[in-house]
């Protein structure tokens, strides 16, 4: 079964946590604070494993996590960087963030590698707060919470070539016929309901990559006839072949709605070099109205290259023709997926406050929060240092002006606090 699309959940490793700690040795009575800082939590990272070709691998796993960075140590000792978590996914591969549709990348070389999730930093240990006026400082942070999100990951195959057409137009039987592929074959339409990838070799060091894409019908720029899964791998072709049915009433017809699905899915799409076939010449009646054929395309502005599939007739010159296309081709057409321009974030230190159903009020902001989920609250210097914060962004500000008394509660992320004036 030949798997495209993919839908997984990712999280980075959160940091470790830093330490409060002295320095404890004989004849040493003032060492010092000496806790260290903790470790990164590891990263998700994405890489290209050009051995793979289909999404199946995300069947069986949708959830990835990170490593934790390490709790730091006395005598300044930082904490072990949490593992990174590699995905190999196969060439082709678009990334795209579920919540907001934004493309995070579009991985097509060997090797390429794509950072989704950055690891949280490690909390610092409380040798980092030591001042002249605070010498023996018992205050440290927590590490920081790694990043979470449910990302699609789509794969369009990446082919020199690909061969389109109505379908039953013969074009599995010509990717079998001119390369190792063996897709399905069958004298019914819609036989093929995946994309196959083949290689034919013209010459010495000279081969073609070939994409058979399964048949459009008229509605596939909808999704009509599984659609939008087909076309969406014509965009990483080339060149196409454009293989038509030489039996089929009306060719002419045929021709012109495939290429108007092109147009309606991507203008490129129907910008791109057609190298345009008649196919299955071994059927008497087809070999007789060849020269109509050949004359009707022939106004269109098109030569035509007689072909039969079966019976593996002009196909070598139909692979050199698209050859000679392939090396006129501009190479702009091979670049991966544009990618969206960079726009700053929205600011971290804003927040908002909102009324709980229990007369408490709820703190929402994502510096605050951050800062609630790494705070030590079993020291009191941390939570001064805490409350120094809420009054430096402004909250204490907003709660009062919101009506907050003494003795209500306060939410903040995870965690909650009595209002004290």
């Amino acid at each position: 079964m030949f798997f495209d699309e993919a839908r997984i959940f990712v999280c980075s490793g959160r940091g470790g946590a830093g330490v409060v700690h002295f320095r404890r040795e004989k004849y040493v009575p003032r060492g010092g604070p000496d806790g260290g800082n903790g470790g990164r939590g590891g990263d998700v990272i994405l890489v290209v494993e050009p051995k793979l070709n289909t999404l199946s691998f995300f069947r069986r796993k949708r959830r990835f996590r990170a490593g934790e960075g390490s709790r730091g140590g006395g005598n300044n000792k930082t904490g072990r960087n949490g593992a990174d978590e590699i995905i190999h996914v196969p060439p082709g591969t678009v990334v795209r963030d579920e919540a907001t549709g934004e493309i995070l990348g579009d991985l097509v070389q060997a090797d390429q590698r794509l950072s989704i999730c950055k690891g949280g930093r490690g909390g610092r240990g409380n040798a980092r707060f030591a001042t002249s006026r605070n010498q023996a400082p018992r205050v440290a942070e927590k590490g920081e919470p790694g990043e979470e999100r449910w990302i699609l990951l789509e794969l369009r195959l990446i082919a020199d070539i690909g061969i389109v057409g109505v379908p039953n137009a013969g074009k599995s039987t010509l990717l079998a016929a001119v390369t190792n592929a063996r897709p399905k074959i069958a004298a019914y339409p819609f036989t093929t309901l995946q994309p196959n990838l083949g290689v034919a070799d013209l010459v010495a060091e000279v081969s073609l990559v070939l994409a058979d894409i399964p048949g459009l019908i008229e509605g596939a720029h909808r999704g009509d006839g599984l659609g939008f899964e087909f076309l969406r791998h014509i965009k990483r072709t080339r060149v196409l072949i454009h293989l038509i049915d030489g039996s089929a009433t009306d060719p002419r017809a045929d021709f012109s709605q495939v290429n108007a699905e092109l147009a309606l899915y991507d203008d490129h799409l129907a910008a791109k070099p057609q190298v345009v076939a008649i196919n299955k010449l071994d059927l008497p009646d087809v070999e007789a109205r060849w020269l109509e054929l050949e004359k009707e395309f022939r106004v269109l502005g098109h030569r035509v290259f007689p072909i039969s599939a079966l019976a593996r007739d002009g196909l070598r010159e139909l692979l050199f023709a698209a050859n000679d296309a392939l090396s006129q081709a501009e190479p702009e057409e091979l670049m991966s997926e544009q990618l969206p321009v960079y726009t700053p974030g929205s600011d971290p230190t804003k927040f908002e406050i909102m009324r709980e159903n229990d007369d408490g009020w709820r703190v929402i902001g994502e510096a605050i929060e951050r800062a609630a989920e790494m705070t030590y609250w079993e020291y009191d210097e941390a939570v001064r240092r805490f409350q120094h914060l809420l009054d430096r962004l402004g909250i204490e500000d907003a709660l009062r002006e919101a009506g907050a008394a003494s003795g209500d509660t306060i939410y903040i992320g995870e965690h909650e606090m009595e209002w004290i004036e």
